[in-house]
């Protein structure tokens, strides 16, 4: 599309948005303050760069495969900054334990060290963008039994909670380093594929677990603690030890950010609808984005209701600074450049929609029981001219408009990813 044919149709838009009370202007300037933590490993299929990979386990699965796969820390760096050049707004990156660089030497999980990502920070740095953390609680011998933080013998719950204290200094020490705190996520895959005689006594271990991980405190300005629960997964789907109300209940207690994964609840459960409610009672959210098809299945995040829902309700609640938003999924199946780009332009979408909305207005009609003018303002907005104040956003990022994204994908699948 043309500059001058994005431009006229913006300030169209923009006279449209005007009569309900919508500065768009200001809807774009709030956008660009919201970032984004872009998944690694959605770019090489969740392997890592240890030398004997164990790859995606514990209840989680990649499938497809397409070709391209990031093999080594130069060709996913290489992929992120093509990602990023597709992609408006403040962008984050979210590292997972197992994407330490071992130039120096491989180490073991509970012996990594902040300098193994320096490398990650300096790159950081250069491309002016923070970084978030995940100890990696799966793909290893250790977790084979399914179990890691509740796991009975003492020796191998020890290891996993050193690991965990080892991935809190790397945590903090990104956000030291990079004047940005880093939000470090805990997940864990422990479970049974059938019924257990004991749910408690596997509570109980890994409640102590986490409390013997989060002894050491850091300041809040370089690292913040998350935890995340989950439903079930593959071998797991009796019973799931971190459950919701297990670390909802931990997050209340230990004033921890909770994170709500889109994937990791009930069919009939969203986590729009969860929003309003946890934030009653905790400071902080961070949000694990994902698209369940039928369960926890991580795929590519598409513009549907549920990602509107939930940014509408991070702007209708005023929850924006409380939340920290990250994409979660890895599918095979498609070009991975393209995978990073699709949901990370359609979370920005999503919230620039919700940033469109006359919120202050639609509450008004609630409170006054005038449900008529609020359905009445909710279905109009549906085909207001959002997109082209979106592409006017993606011009003005100096990013390409419309399908122009994908072509640039192309190229570059052409020229590097498929000489892999």
């Amino acid at each position: 599309m043309k500059e001058k044919d994005v431009r006229m149709m913006y300030e169209a838009a923009a006279r449209r948005y005007r009569e309900i009370g919508i500065d768009t202007d200001k809807a774009l300037a709030t956008l660009k303050t919201i970032p984004v933590s872009m998944h690694c490993w959605q770019g090489d299929d969740v392997a890592g760069f240890e030398a004997a990979a164990g790859g995606a386990s514990g209840g989680i699965l990649t499938t497809g495969n397409h070709p391209g796969r990031a093999r080594n820390m130069a060709e996913l760096r290489a992929d992120i900054e093509k990602a990023w050049t597709l992609i408006p707004g403040a962008k984050r990156l979210n590292l997972h334990a197992i994407y330490a660089d071992y130039s120096a030497g491989a180490v073991e999980r509970d012996e990594l060290r902040p300098e193994h990502f320096d490398s990650w920070i300096e790159w950081a740095k250069r491309h002016g963008a923070g970084l978030d953390f995940n100890p990696t609680f799966f793909g290893h011998p250790l977790a084979a039994s399914g179990l890691t933080l509740s796991h009975p013998d003492a020796k191998i719950r020890n290891f996993w909670i050193r690991h965990g204290q080892a991935c809190r200094r790397i945590a903090a020490h990104m956000g030291r380093k990079l004047n940005n705190c880093c939000v470090m996520n805990t997940w864990v895959p422990d479970g049974y594929k059938d019924l257990p005689a004991d749910r408690l006594g596997a509570r109980k271990r890994l409640a102590a677990a986490l409390d013997a991980m989060l002894e050491e405190k850091f300041p809040k300005k370089q690292m913040r603690d998350a935890v995340e629960s989950k439903l079930f997964g593959i071998g797991c789907e009796s019973c799931t030890v971190g459950s919701a109300e297990f670390y909802m209940g931990y997050a209340v207690k230990n004033g921890l950010v909770l994170c709500l994964d889109a994937g990791h609840f009930h069919p009939t459960e969203v986590i729009s609808d969860k929003l309003s409610s946890v934030s009653l009672f905790v400071d902080e959210i961070l949000l694990h984005v994902s698209r369940p098809v039928r369960w926890d299945s991580d795929h590519v995040v598409i513009l549907d209701d549920e990602l509107c829902a939930i940014a509408q309700e991070l702007v209708r609640g005023n929850l924006l600074k409380r939340t920290h938003i990250g994409l979660d999924y890895f599918d095979a199946t498609i070009n991975r450049v393209a995978a990073w780009a699709i949901g990370m332009r359609n979370m920005q979408k999503a919230l620039l929609k919700a940033l469109l909305e006359p919120a202050a207005q639609l509450a008004a009609f609630e409170k006054k029981f005038d449900f008529t003018s609020r359905l009445v303002y909710m279905e109009e907005l549906k085909t207001m001219p959002f997109a082209a104040v979106w592409d006017y956003y993606c011009l003005e990022s100096g990013v390409p408009v419309g399908l122009d994204y994908y072509a640039a994908i192309c190229d570059y699948d052409a020229r590097v990813q498929s000489k892999r």
